[in-house]
């Protein structure tokens, strides 16, 4: 009986590893879609615009 005890955790987590994978494939695309990469264009631009140094003024 040990060996199912040892085999139990290593095939749960390929179970969980193959949910995850399926998930995140099926969430892929669809309606959202649009919506999704218009608000990571968003963040994009947001960070760009952060790190983009400061015009130097000059004083005469």
């Amino acid at each position: 009986m040990d060996y199912v005890s040892a085999l139990i955790p290593p095939i749960v987590m390929a179970v969980a590893f193959t949910a995850l994978i399926v998930t995140m494939v099926k969430s892929q695309g669809g309606a959202n879609k649009s919506k999704e990469d218009a608000a990571v264009d968003a963040a994009l631009a947001a960070n760009a615009e952060a790190e983009r140094p400061a015009p130097e003024r000059q004083t005469s």
